[in-house]
């Protein structure tokens, strides 16, 4: 305050101006600055808040209800866990890993989300559709190597073996090849590192807080892209179903190339395997239809996996299938844990596209998952939380071989049916599987590989029932059936990662298309009623006298604007245009036959009836009112397009007039020079339509009287 200011005086109007003007002088030095402060600054309060947002076990768990939740928890726990150890072993084969990483993957996912995650109910762990694509990876990276051929690479012998010892032994050396690192050893560090390199975009992708991307993956494009998946699963596992083997091809159209490859060599079906793996189907199949059926009745679903798994092993050990009959076997299986491990650096160029498909892939299906169970039990859970949640799951896992793991369906649901009240349920799983790998693990030597992969085919049921859903889909809505169809088709024909990427392009274009296919609608109102609708959607309605009632339902921007003209035109009746081109035709052929006084006299005569066809096809219309209720936006082509039908109807004395602009579209036609500033507009912009329609037929009849109800 300066000398001259009076405290105890009113500010004045000098004095206010004043004052905003110095506060303006403010840079925006000074201005960053002071934000940068803000968020920089580190009290215990913030820290508070950082550590308990980061690890929302420290929120509910202080306020855990032992006596009503802990009984369901530890029930849900133990089933899911039960329903994970045969699971976890068959999903390893489809990620082209030993089977003691698929419950590495499981029991350090369980922990990890329990402390990071913030949904109370998802099951985090293996997932087919990531499994495969892990495994596509894995398998290319295995060819590129020279290890699907009998090579000598470094004095250790590249083919066809499987020794987890050895495995083990090259994975605990440094992550470049030595002769103790053969084909398994490398499938490992191509899984690893391809799961660390996903793990890593995951977090990234939080810390620019990105999470609203999954609004973008639709459920049809997921739906899709699960089926597409499911139906490569489903031809990758009936070489072990057969007992063949045949290498998993590379490339595109590996869904056509490895039914060429199966009937190649069908002649060399194992029996054993065959009449196993027909025995575990007419077991499972059914015994699963019988869990879906009777699951409101029973209190948790019957473990028949488990069952057929335990049987199926002591048959194959006591029976010496591989010894006997040559029936491929899970092998040797460790106990306990590895030390850590780093990945192998020099790997990640060559996975890093392959992983960022697999990180969205992941994301979007356990924030879908996760805002699905949040809103059926009435509680809030937040993307940004969840991607670093699924990331470090991908992450730290990745240290101890692990693949990529995500929230899944089917498990998710088990776990809410059976109790689930928190995350205690994922701990409760976690002790499970460690009892499993401590101790339990070297028990499933014997068992085949065709059992795992009957698992994993009579899991595929329900992505696999979307095909009779397609016609119901394509009765409530033919763009989302075609999204679905084409990203299904794409994802299994032709490659797994384009048919996500098909599946977001094809989304983009068609909501880009229906902004194509906006047309204007005439409006019109019920006797007395202030409010305009569609005249073709309710009877009863007449459009005013003189005065064309239009609403465009799209936003008016470059991709649409010549769109909206024509729609425009069409509905108004009168294409300023062409009436304009016909007027200068019709004055050139009169400047030409002027000399002529009877051609002259029949040309006013054709002018006058032109004029009358006109108008009458205008339908006696002098005003015309676009209703921007339903224009979200308008860029500057939007903008231009609006001056230029102002600027054509003008020209044939017909005027325009908007209604119910919203602010941001009222900023944007300020902006962009449509509604001068500082002065009133010769054509004002009206907050309703039945004020627009009265201010035109009042000047239309003369009265020109100052409107007062414009915007």
């Amino acid at each position: 305050m300066t000398q001259d200011e009076d405290p105890t005086e009113e500010p004045g109007p000098t004095l206010v101006l004043h004052r905003l003007k110095r506060d303006q002088e403010v840079t925006w030095r000074t201005a960053a600055s002071r934000r940068v402060r803000r968020h920089c600054s580190c009290t215990r309060v913030k820290a508070r808040a950082a550590l308990l947002g980061f690890l929302p076990i420290l929120k509910w768990l202080p306020r855990y209800q032992l006596r009503d939740w802990i009984l369901g928890d530890v029930m849900s726990g133990v089933i899911v866990g039960i329903l994970l150890v045969p699971q976890s072993i068959a999903y390893s084969l489809l990620a082209g890993q030993d089977p003691i990483y698929g419950l590495y993957t499981s029991f350090f996912s369980s922990i990890i989300y329990a402390f990071l995650g913030t949904s109370r109910h998802i099951s985090v762990g293996i997932f087919g559709v990531l499994c495969l694509l892990v495994g596509q990876v894995v398998d290319r990276e295995l060819a590129a190597a020279g290890y699907l051929s009998d090579t000598v690479v470094g004095g250790g012998i590249i083919g066809g073996g499987n020794d987890t010892g050895a495995a083990l032994l090259g994975a605990q050396g440094n992550s470049s090849l030595g002769p103790a690192c053969d084909k398994s050893c490398y499938a490992i560090m191509v899984g690893a590192t391809v799961t660390f390199t996903a793990g890593v975009y995951q977090v990234l992708m939080g810390l620019l807080q990105v999470g609203f991307v999954s609004v973008y993956l639709s459920d049809s494009l997921l739906s899709g892209f699960a089926t597409g998946a499911s139906l490569t699963i489903l031809t990758s596992q009936l070489k072990h179903l057969l007992g063949l083997r045949v290498p998993r091809p590379q490339g595109w159209f590996t869904l056509l190339k490895t039914w060429y490859g199966l009937l190649a060599n069908l002649a060399s079906t194992n029996v054993c395997d065959l009449l196993t793996s027909l025995v575990c189907l007419l077991v499972l199949l059914p015994s699963k239809e019988l869990n879906d059926r009777f699951k409101a009745r029973l209190k948790a679903p019957i473990p028949f996996e488990l069952f057929v798994v335990v049987i199926a092993t002591l048959a194959s050990h006591f029976g010496r299938f591989n010894a006997e009959y040559g029936s491929g076997v899970a092998g040797a299986i460790p106990t306990g844990f590895l030390p850590p491990q780093l990945p192998a650096w020099w790997l990640v160029p060559n996975v890093a596209v392959d992983a960022f498909s697999i990180a969205v892939v992941g994301f979007a299906i356990t924030v879908s998952l996760s805002e699905m169970f949040a809103k059926k039990h009435g509680y809030a859970v937040d993307a940004n939380q969840e991607m670093y949640a699924i990331g470090f799951c991908n992450i730290l896992p990745s240290f101890f071989r692990c693949f990529a793991t995500s929230a899944a369906l089917t498990k998710t649901l088990v776990k809410e049916s059976t109790g689930c009240q928190s995350q205690v349920s994922g701990l409760v799983t976690a002790l499970v599987l460690l009892l499993v790998l401590l101790l339990i693990a070297p028990l499933f030597y014997s068992l085949q590989k065709c059992v795992l992969a009957v698992i994993i085919v009579v899991n595929l049921r329900g992505a696999l029932r979307k095909f009779a859903d397609v016609p119901r889909m394509w009765l409530a809505n033919r763009v989302d059936a075609c999204i679905w169809l084409v990203t299904m088709a794409t994802s299994a024909l032709v490659n797994t990662e384009l048919g996500l990427l098909v599946g977001v392009l094809v989304s983009a274009f068609c909501v880009l298309g229906r902004t194509q296919r906006a047309q204007a609608v005439a409006l019109g109102r019920a006797k007395d009623g202030p409010l305009y609708e569609e005249l073709a959607a309710y009877d009863g309605l007449r459009a005013p006298s003189g005065v064309a009632v239009l609403r465009y339902q799209a936003p008016v921007y470059y991709a649409n604007q010549s769109l909206f003209k024509r729609s425009l035109y069409r509905a108004v009746g009168l294409d300023p245009v062409k009436e304009k081109a016909c007027r200068r035709k019709l004055e050139k052929r009169r400047k030409q036959e002027r000399e002529d006084a009877a051609a002259a006299k029949e040309e006013e005569e054709e002018a006058a009836a032109a004029t009358a066809a006109a108008t009458a096809a205008a339908g006696g219309v002098h005003s015309v009112v676009l209703d921007c209720s339903a224009v979200l936006f308008l860029d500057t082509a939007g903008v231009g397009a609006l001056k230029e039908v102002r600027k054509d109807y003008q020209e044939l004395g017909v005027r325009v007039l908007l209604a119910r602009c919203s602010a941001a579209v009222l900023d944007t036609l300020a902006r962009g020079g449509y509604t001068p500033q500082n002065k009133d507009p010769e054509e004002p912009v009206f907050f309703t339509v039945e004020d627009a329609v009265r201010y035109a037929q009042r000047v239309a009849n003369g009265n020109g009287e100052k409107c007062d109800t414009y915007c």
